[in-house]
């Protein structure tokens, strides 16, 4: 499962002209693949949410109405620190 998805990621990113969006119904489509192996019921990841208090994050993952978190995606090589990013988002 998880194979699939770096192979996917990686297609898109040597395309050269993939934007962090375009990452987005891979990611996607890992995690619901993820509830139906781990047999998670209720697992749902919403894509562009509305904001939230902190934000506008690029996922919300929920089991039923229970926050499990939320996804914050980015491009690759566009980042140089991390943790600038958690303090600013």
């Amino acid at each position: 499962m998880l194979n699939k998805y770096l192979k996917k990621i990686y297609g898109q990113c040597i395309a050269g002209n993939a934007r962090e969006e375009s990452y987005y119904p891979v990611l996607l489509n890992l995690f619901e693949e993820f509830f139906k192996v781990k047999q998670i019921r209720n697992g749902n990841i919403t894509q562009l949410p509305k904001g939230v208090e902190g934000g506008n994050p690029d996922f919300v993952v929920r089991r039923g109405k229970e926050l499990l978190g939320y996804i914050e995606a980015k491009d690759f090589g566009k980042v140089d620190n991390l943790e600038l990013v958690t303090e600013s988002e």
